[in-house]
C-alpha cells in the first residue's frame, strides 16, 4: 500500500474572494487579495511563506511575475497547469515539497475575470495554437467545450438509460446549498422543471446544466504539521492524493468514464480509506454530467447507476447520504477563471473546520473528498483527487 500523506502537511489557511464580478480589478490584484485573505485566515505573516504555487490563470510568467508582485521570498515554486484540476495537483505537490524540506509554508492562488472579459459557458471553440498536436484533427471542426460534455452526456444516456431529469437533480441539489450562500452567483432554489425548461445549449444539456461564469478567485496555504498545530485554527490534514491525465488513447475512445477512475483510486489507496468513509464531497461541476460521471468513477456508486444515485436528493445536505458542494459549487456559486478546483478545496476545508453555513454543515465532519477535472471530459483532461481529514 502506498505511503499516506497523513501527518506530512496541513492546510492552515483558506480564502474565497467574495466578488463574482470585478470589471475594474486586475487579475494580479485578485491574486494578491486572495493571498492576503488566506494569510489572515491562517494567522501567519506574509514573510512566513517560502513556497509559491500557481497555474495557467496567473498573469505574466506565472510564479516569476506573481512572486515579485506579492513581494515573496521563496525557496520553491511550481506552475503546474492541468486546467481546473491544477489546484488539487498543486496542493499535492506542496505536500511533497514540504515533506522533502524544499519549503515549510506554501501559498497556492487562483484568480480570473472571465465574466468581465465576456466569456460564455463554453459556447465557442477554444482558440488553439497550430503547434498543438491535436490542432489539425480537431480545430477545423470547431468543437465547443459544452459540446464535448454533451457528447459524454448523450453517450451515458445511451449506455445506461440516464435521463435529463436525473442530471437536472444535480443542479437542484446545488441550488439548495447556494440558497444559503450570500456570495453565490445563483441563489434561487431550482426545480427539475426549471432546469429542463431552460434553453438547450448542446443537446441534451440545458443552460442550467452549465456552471455559472464568475470573476474572483481563492487561495489556500499548506504548511508543516508542527506549524499548523502552533496556530489557533482547526487542523486539516492532507491524507491522500492522486493525479492523472486521461486522453484518447490513440483512438480507443471511451466517453463513459473520466480520469477520476484512476486518480480517485490512487487517493483512496494512499489515504487508506474507502468511498463509504467519506462524509462530504467537493465534486467538480462544470456541467451536471461531470458530477454524475465523477461520482461513479470515484466509487460512490457503480458505473451506470449515477442517475439513480442522484435522483432522490442524495447530494443534498441534511437529506442525502453524500452532501456535495455545500457552497453551491460551480453550478450555482462560483467558477472563477473557469477553473473550479480551488473553490472545491476551500469548501471542503470549511466543512472539516465546522465553518460551513449551519444549514448545510455536515455534523461532525471528519473526512472529505475533493475532486477536480481540467480540460475537456470528451477528449483530454487532468484529474486530481484529494482526501482531507480533520485533526
Amino acid at each position: 500500500m502506498a505511503t499516506s500523506h497523513r501527518n506530512k502537511a496541513c492546510i492552515i489557511g483558506a480564502y474565497e474572494h467574495p466578488t463574482r464580478h470585478a470589471p475594474h480589478t486586475t487579475v494580479a490584484r485578485l491574486h494578491a487579495d486572495v493571498a492576503m485573505g488566506a494569510i489572515q485566515d491562517a494567522g501567519i505573516a506574509k514573510n512566513d511563506i517560502d513556497g509559491y504555487f500557481c497555474s495557467g490563470d496567473a498573469p505574466g510568467m506565472g510564479p516569476t511575475s506573481l512572486v515579485e508582485y506579492l513581494n515573496l521570498q521563496t525557496k520553491y515554486v511550481d506552475s503546474t497547469d492541468v486546467g481546473g484540476a491544477s489546484y488539487l495537483n498543486l496542493v499535492n505537490h506542496a505536500v511533497r515539497a514540504i515533506q522533502e524540506g524544499k519549503c515549510s509554508v506554501a501559498l497556492v492562488t487562483l484568480a480570473g475575470r472571465p465574466l468581465s472579459e465576456g466569456v460564455a459557458t463554453g459556447l465557442k471553440p477554444k482558440v488553439r495554437s497550430p503547434n498543438q498536436p491535436d490542432y489539425p484533427w480537431e480545430q477545423p471542426y470547431g468543437m465547443a467545450n459544452v459540446a464535448g460534455y454533451a457528447m459524454c452526456a448523450m453517450r451515458h444516456m445511451h449506455e445506461y438509460g440516464t435521463t435529463q431529469e436525473q442530471l437536472a437533480m444535480i443542479k437542484v441539489a446545488a441550488s439548495h446549498h447556494a440558497h444559503h450562500n450570500p456570495n453565490a452567483k445563483l441563489r434561487k432554489i431550482l426545480s427539475v422543471d426549471d432546469v429542463l425548461n431552460s434553453p438547450v445549449i448542446a443537446d441534451p444539456l440545458h443552460r442550467l446544466d452549465c456552471c455559472v461564469i464568475t470573476d474572483g478567485g481563492g487561495a489556500v496555504i499548506v504548511a508543516r504539521p508542527e506549524i499548523a498545530r502552533s496556530l489557533n485554527r482547526p487542523v486539516v490534514r492532507i491524507r491522500g492524493a492522486g493525479e492523472t491525465v486521461k486522453h484518447q488513447s490513440g483512438g480507443y475512445i471511451d466517453l463513459t468514464y473520466s480520469g477520476a477512475a484512476w486518480s480517485g483510486a490512487a487517493a483512496f489507496e494512499e489515504a487508506g480509506v474507502a468511498p463509504r468513509d467519506i462524509q462530504y464531497a467537493s465534486i467538480y461541476d462544470s456541467f451536471t454530467i461531470t458530477v454524475l460521471m465523477l461520482l461513479e468513477d470515484l466509487g460512490f456508486c457503480k458505473k451506470g447507476e449515477g442517475g439513480r444515485y442522484v435522483q432522490d436528493g442524495n447530494l443534498i445536505s441534511g437529506i442525502g447520504k453524500l452532501p456535495f458542494n455545500t457552497d453551491g459549487g460551480g453550478l450555482c456559486n462560483n467558477h472563477p477563471a473557469n477553473r473550479g478546483g480551488m473553490t472545491k478545496i476551500i469548501e471542503a476545508v470549511r466543512q472539516l473546520r465546522g465553518e460551513a453555513h449551519p444549514a448545510v454543515q455536515v455534523p461532525n465532519c471528519e473526512l472529505a473528498l475533493v475532486q477536480g477535472i481540467g480540460g475537456m471530459l470528451a477528449t483530454r483532461h487532468g484529474s486530481s483527487t484529494l482526501i482531507l481529514e480533520r485533526d
